[in-house]
Parts: structure tokens; sequence; C-alpha cells
């Protein structure tokens, strides 16, 4: 994750960490997955028990970009919960579930009256995830972090953090 902050322009990982909430669907370890690698997903009564944890969490923050990271992220949330990986990366949704990322790409910049917040769907990081063993999906990574890229800098005023 770090590696692709630096990409999407961060200057480093301590630089966005310093910038960023970073926080997760559930609450608590859900334990190791049966197989023996990695962790176990957590089940939907789990997700659904830590919620109000997370809108909570929210509500406090008031982020203007969610950097959605992995399936368990995408389906926390309306606007991306349902999509593949292959519809996702690559996106940018408006708080609406408009896909603004083409717009972005073509004008490089944040089209105006747009309601917020954003969604940015990422695929986990995770070396146990085989998605980015094909190029295509790499290509849709890299399309990802350059949305983010022109995302950041006109939602965020980091001269305000």
């Amino acid at each position: 994750l770090a590696r692709w902050m630096t990409r999407a322009g961060f200057t480093g990982d301590d630089r966005f960490r310093t910038l960023v909430y970073i926080t997760s669907v559930t609450k608590c370890f859900p334990g190791k997955a049966r197989s023996g690698a990695g962790d176990r997903r957590p089940s939907r009564t789990e997700v659904a028990l830590c919620r109000s944890w997370l809108d909570a969490q929210l509500q406090i923050v008031r982020p203007r970009l969610l950097i959605l990271v992995g399936g368990l992220a995408h389906d926390a949330f309306r606007v991306t919960s349902g999509k593949s990986l292959d519809q996702l990366i690559g996106s940018a949704f408006d708080a609406e579930g408009v896909d603004r990322a083409d717009h972005l790409l073509r004008h490089r910049r944040v089209p105006a009256g747009v309601p917020g917040p954003w969604y940015l769907p990422l695929p986990h990081p995770s070396g146990a995830s085989r998605w980015l063993n094909l190029p295509a999906h790499r290509e849709l990574l890299a399309r990802g972090l350059e949305v983010l890229r022109l995302l950041w800098p006109a939602l965020v005023d980091e001269s305000s953090l």
C-alpha cells in the first residue's frame, strides 16, 4: 500500500500516514483463515455488529475521500458494493454512485458541484491476492492511482492539516 501511495504522488509512507486516517470495516481480529493462509474474512454478522463504530468514526472524521482497500471495504459502501474488482478498480465514485474517473482523467480536474464524499476502490495489497497477476489488472491499478493523484489535491488542502 505504501508503494502504491508513492505512485499516486504522496512523498512517502510517513507523509501519507500523517495525511490519511486509516481504519477497518470491523474492529476485531477475525482470526486466521481455516486454510492457514491469511486472516479469516469477517462474516456479514460481524461486519453488521461493527458498522455503528465505523459510522461513528466517519461522522467524526468527515472524510472528503474514502480510499476503499479490498473487497470487505468495497462491500461496506452502497456506491461500490456488488461490483467486481474489474468494475471497481480505476474508478472514482461520487456520493451518488456515479463513476467520475473518465472525466477526471480527460479534464485533469474534479468536476464542479459533484457531491461528496468520493470513493476510490483499490484491490487489497496482500501478497495472497492473485488479482494483480494479470497485466490488465495492473493497468487498472495504475489508472486508479492516477485518479487518486488527481483527486487528492482537489479535495484536500494539505496546508490546513
